[in-house]
């Protein structure tokens, strides 16, 4: 950065500040004396000169200090500014081109900066290597600035690569898209380094963060996935080009994002697993017993059904989405953008935990005459099975919630439910609406009332649901992913020419219809245009009332004289 003043003793003076190499790459002169009588003594720059400073600049960035090195130029024999021999800029030309300026340029010395890092920045980055997540940081700072900054923070490893913007510049796509998976520092490195970097990660399918609180990142801002900017020393052009803006500007908040993230991603699988698990068991359910009945009704009414889907869908979206995330959620490795939402523990829960509902409320529902038969009263034992079948489908719904609470193969359940006060608020109202369903839910719901044997039966088969869910996380992913597989390929090798009978009746019937179409749309266009062409009775009989009314003009000509207009 430049900028020109007009000092008196001498003229014109360019004053200049920027990467310290660069400054003293400039350089033909230096001050060698400021206490004389005369003011500033200047001297030759030479060799040695350079090579000092350049040592200056290696010792200050081994101390992870910024170094900014101090030049200025005087133009003493113009009148004016922009001078007369210096090319004007293209774009101004009452300014001067800096490339022109900047040549011949006095010495005047080296600055070191420190910016130390926040407290809160190693142990960040630790925990986003943890997560899976590569931190990679792109400065303009000199490469020995750059390479003690990223040691000192944990983001340079033994194996990574540190490189400056002109050698990055100049690599093919290949030879980046080789060196990007070990690239850890870019020093020197222009905003046009930092989009491309950004850029080429997403060529090589990597989800990409980027952070900035400069103009300049925009770019790099846009094309990043997730663009993370300063809330507090970002600008407006950053904070209009980021998607999330970090209030505090804390590298640590972008932990706190990850986190939630993946919070929120379990949420909806947790969500779905428990909902599918229940519309199995409930189509199901209600299908067979509607088939199997002889007045054709199901074991569930459509009041029961209704209380049972205000449980699947809105008590259980507040109970599964307000787990807040944990340390432990940061220890596994980011999912892939291709990865299927159902994983093959999700389908293994979701296909045991139906079967297992299926197969007790089936037993119930066609066995429980006979199993509970000294159980049942005599006179109301077909009402009081009904009711032993939807109680004990809601409880497995009420247990099956908390298997729900993990998408591993961990038996710990419980884990954090303590600190949940939303799910423990949201299972005692489901609990305590059940009880009250059926013991003054009556006519309304079509329960009756149960004794302790009853209630004790229903509790058992539900809490089932626990020890089974155990069976089904011992159960090996692999085989299970294979058999699986083979059997939705089956299902659509068997499907498939159905769907093709039903393609190739589908292609006949259109066939069939074109013509027919065709020719309805031909004599709907005729109509049409005779309808046009022909007014209707209704506009007939105005067109009759206001030729009666309006009277004609007279066929004779009237011969108006001359109008001749003078002025004065």
């Amino acid at each position: 950065m430049g900028v020109v003043y007009r000092e008196p003793t001498v003229g014109y003076r360019l004053l200049v500040k920027g990467a310290a190499e660069i400054m003293a790459g400039a350089c033909s002169m230096k001050i060698a004396d400021t206490d004389g009588s005369n003011g500033i003594t200047v001297d030759q720059f030479t060799q040695e000169d350079s090579r000092e400073i350049l040592n200056t600049i290696e010792s200050y960035a081994n101390k992870s200090l910024r170094t900014i090195g101090l030049v200025y130029r005087d133009f003493s024999s113009i009148s004016s500014w922009p001078p007369s021999y210096i090319k004007p800029s293209e774009d101004d030309s009452d300014m001067a081109q800096f490339e022109d300026l900047f040549r011949g340029m006095t010495w005047i010395g080296v600055v070191g900066i420190q910016d130390p890092l926040r407290p809160e920045v190693p142990a960040a980055i630790e925990k986003c290597r943890t997560a899976g997540v590569q931190v990679k940081m792109v400065t303009g700072d000199n490469i020995a600035t750059a390479t003690a900054i990223a040691s000192s923070c944990g983001i340079k490893t033994e194996d990574g690569i540190v490189m400056e913007g002109p050698r990055f510049r100049q690599l093919s796509d290949d030879e980046m898209d080789k060196v990007l998976p070990r690239l850890q520092v870019l020093a020197r490195s222009s905003p046009e380094d930092k989009r491309i970097l950004v850029a080429r990660l997403k060529h090589l399918g990597e989800t990409v963060a980027v952070t900035g609180d400069g103009t300049n990142d925009g770019p790099a801002l846009k094309t990043a996935d997730v663009g993370f900017s300063m809330g507090i020393a970002g600008t407006e052009v950053a904070k209009e080009a980021s998607s999330i803006i970090l209030l505090d500007d804390n590298f640590s908040s972008i932990i706190t994002a990850i986190a939630w993230g993946r919070a929120v991603n379990d949420a909806v699988a947790k969500f779905l697993q428990f909902q599918i698990t229940v519309n199995i068991t409930a189509v199901v359910l209600t299908f067979v017993s509607s088939l199997y009945s002889n007045e054709n009704q199901s074991v569930l009414s459509a009041v029961q059904l209704l209380w049972v889907n205000l449980i699947m869908d809105t008590f259980a979206a507040l109970a599964l989405a307000t787990d807040a995330p944990t340390e432990k959620i940061l220890h596994r490795k980011p999912a892939p953008k291709s990865a299927s939402l159902f994983t093959v523990v999700m389908w293994k829960m979701i296909l045991g935990q139906a079967v297992y509902q299926l197969a007790i409320t089936f037993m119930l529902y066609f066995a429980g005459s006979h199993i509970l038969k000294d159980h049942l009263s005599a006179d109301n034992g077909q009402k009081e099975l009904a009711t032993i079948v939807f109680n004990t489908f809601v409880w497995m719904q009420i247990f099956n919630e908390f298997n729900n609470r993990r998408l591993d193969n961990k038996f710990n359940i419980f884990e954090g439910m303590l600190k949940n006060y939303w799910f423990l608020g949201i299972n005692c109202i489901m609990v305590g609406g059940q009880v009250m369903i059926v013991y003054v839910g009556g006519e309304a719901f079509g329960v009756t009332p149960l004794n302790s044997i009853q209630w004790a039966v229903c509790i058992i088969c539900a809490i089932g649901c626990l020890p089974w869910a155990v069976v089904l996380r011992l159960i090996p992913d692999k085989p299970f992913g294979i058999a699986l597989d083979f059997v939705v390929r089956t299902i659509a090798l068997i499907l498939r020419p159905i769907s093709k009978a039903f393609g190739f009746v589908g292609r006949m019937l259109k066939s069939a219809v074109r013509p027919v179409k065709r020719v309805t749309k031909r004599v709907f266009n005729k109509r049409q245009e005779e309808d046009i062409g022909r007014p209707d009775e209704e506009t007939a009989v105005l067109t009759d009332l206001r030729r009666q009314q309006t009277p004609e003009a007279p066929t004779t000509s009237v011969t108006v004289p001359p109008i001749t207009i003078t002025t004065s």
